[in-house]
């Protein structure tokens, strides 16, 4: 374990991660090529920094991204923590199928999770969207099992609805609610935040880098490459992206003015916005792994939190985080 790193407690329920863990879905799907020998160095070198809280799900890359992870943590299951998630269904062709939280389909999905990682049990098993078709009480009682059955360690949502939240902690203690949150998607604060709270359900934020837009990378459409899945999301087109530009040009500005990149402080904010709360940035790239481990190291005043809140407040952002569609499946 690397000293530098701290660990959080995920809510009340003992199960303690790195204060930043790392997103490996970018690895096998979505953003770009891929290159399997570059992640797993990549996860490798994030094992050494301490950031061994590692995040995957059966959908990305329609299970290769779980074969992934498995071959890179295959020495070395024992020095991280691995979570993986089920619901989203997919074809072989990687076509999208809907939404199963059915009691079969729990067992089933943790079954072939458990095989495409090579592991013998999951540390935190999330629910990655709630199946509006299968009460909630029936799915979390199925992942209760796995539990009681020594496949999984802990229990997590994805996207849950704070209505959701509590109708779960009554049959089994969720560990961690994984819901997106940075400084340009911050509608958690509201409800979901305050809900895990006073249930005792830790959070960890997704995209806390607003799938990379808070990095200060991206200038216009073009600069993601071919075949990225960002070029669909309304936040990066046309107006929408001039907007949310300008509002970036404030980041980068404060960044400079502290010593450090975009993206850490970025994180930094995210950090320091509760201890319950765990960031999972991702890459595949080791360069922006070892900036955002070095994010750690930036602190940040109780006066420079309300300056950057000012210079991108919480309604400014322009367009919805995902397409009009995929928005139906969140916080339900």
């Amino acid at each position: 374990m690397n000293a530098k790193m701290p660990r959080r407690k995920l809510g009340k329920s003992g199960l303690i991660v790195s204060a930043l863990g790392l997103g490996c879905m970018g690895m096998s799907e979505f953003y770009g090529t891929r290159n399997d020998e570059e992640s797993i160095r990549v996860v490798h070198r994030s094992i050494d920094l301490g950031m061994d809280f590692l995040d995957t799900a059966d959908m990305y890359g329609v299970g290769l991204n779980e074969q992934l992870v498995g071959q890179a943590i295959r020495d070395r299951r024992g020095k991280v923590m691995l979570a993986t998630k089920f619901g989203n269904v997919r074809g072989a062709d990687g076509s999208f199928k809907g939404v199963n939280g059915k009691p079969e389909y729990v067992r089933s999905a943790c079954e072939a999770s458990l095989k495409r990682l090579g592991v013998e049990v999951i540390d935190l098993y999330y629910q990655h969207r709630v199946d509006p078709q299968t009460p909630i009480e029936e799915t979390i009682g199925a992942m209760a099992e796995l539990v009681r059955a020594g496949k999984v360690r802990f229990l997590g949502m994805s996207e849950a609805a704070a209505s959701t939240l509590r109708r779960a902690v009554k049959v089994h203690p969720i560990a961690a609610l994984q819901t997106e949150y940075s400084l340009w998607t911050r509608e958690v604060e509201a409800e979901i935040l305050p809900t895990c709270r006073e249930l005792g359900i830790g959070f960890v934020a997704y995209s806390p880098l607003g799938r990379g837009f808070l990095t200060g990378q991206f200038k216009k459409t073009d600069d993601l490459p071919t075949g990225d899945r960002r070029r669909d999301f309304p936040r990066f087109q046309g107006k929408n992206l001039e907007q949310n530009l300008e509002l970036v040009k404030k980041i980068e500005q404060m960044a400079a003015a502290k010593g450090c990149k975009p993206s850490q402080l970025a994180l930094a904010w995210v950090l320091a916005r509760g201890e319950d709360i765990v960031p999972i940035p991702g890459t595949k790239r080791l360069k922006y792994l070892e900036e955002n481990a070095a994010a750690i190291d930036v602190k940040l005043s109780a006066k420079e939190m309300g300056e950057i809140e000012h210079a991108m407040p919480a309604h400014a952002v322009a367009g919805l985080r995902y397409p009009e569609m995929a928005m139906g499946s969140v916080n339900r």
